[in-house]
């Protein structure tokens, strides 16, 4: 039985991962950034486990998990949590960047570190759900775009020193794509939202399993997934 760790399962990309991985039935590990949190991934996803962890503090992540059951084996890693604040380099402050870099960067990091010792018994997959803007920077998108450009940074690193252990690493990046997070960025545009216009989380998702699912003599380094309307 396949076991997937996945950050990021409460909504958008990462809720339709969970869901299509758990109604294949695959076990599931879901990151909860406190207890109630969990509580809602166990009745959405039963049979599901989880581990509650903050991963806007990642100084304490290693401390939250050595408090609480480790699942016995992990087969991938699927990085899907993320956060967006947009604003000029002019009038960005620390605490945003900070923000943006714990969840989206140093968060991922860790939770790597912690599981590689897993990933590297089961020759397993390291997926970054990273984003355009991890490619390509624009106004007003700074502090989300350096963190996506360091993930893609991790990424990388991280394929050529685990390649002789057998762990794939797979970065994607989604344009904008529907959820509770392009509404945030619409909001801070100043757009009216309209969901129809982007990619389902779900059209994303079958790009993640895909990669996921790939024959071990092969595997997909970097997938970049655009709106197609």
């Amino acid at each position: 039985m396949t076991t997937h760790l996945i950050t990021g399962a409460g909504s958008g990309i990462g809720a339709a991962v969970a869901r299509r991985l758990h109604e294949r039935g695959d076990d599931l590990v879901l990151v909860a950034r406190d207890a109630g949190r969990a509580k809602e991934f166990e009745a959405r996803y039963p049979g599901a486990g989880t581990l509650v962890a903050d991963l806007a503090d990642p100084d304490r992540i290693s401390w939250a998990l050595g408090h609480q059951s480790m699942p016995e084996s992990v087969d991938t890693l699927l990085h899907i949590a993320g956060v967006v604040d947009l604003g000029p380099v002019a009038e960005l402050r620390p605490r945003t960047w900070r923000q943006q870099l714990d969840v989206n960067l140093i968060a991922p990091a860790e939770l790597t570190r912690l599981f590689l010792p897993q990933l590297r018994a089961a020759q397993g997959h390291v997926v970054f759900v990273n984003s355009g803007a991890g490619l390509n920077a624009h106004a007003e998108w700074g502090a989300y775009a350096a963190s996506k450009h360091g993930l893609k940074a991790l990424a990388d690193s991280l394929r050529h020193e685990e390649h002789a252990n057998g762990v794939r690493v797979t970065s994607v990046y989604p344009g904008r794509t529907a959820g509770p997070m392009q509404a945030k960025v619409h909001s801070q545009e100043g757009k009216e939202y309209d969901a129809s216009r982007w990619i389902d989380p779900g059209s994303v998702a079958t790009a993640i399993i895909t990669a996921l699912d790939l024959p071990r003599d092969a595997e997909i380094n970097d997938l970049t997934v655009r709106p197609g309307r």
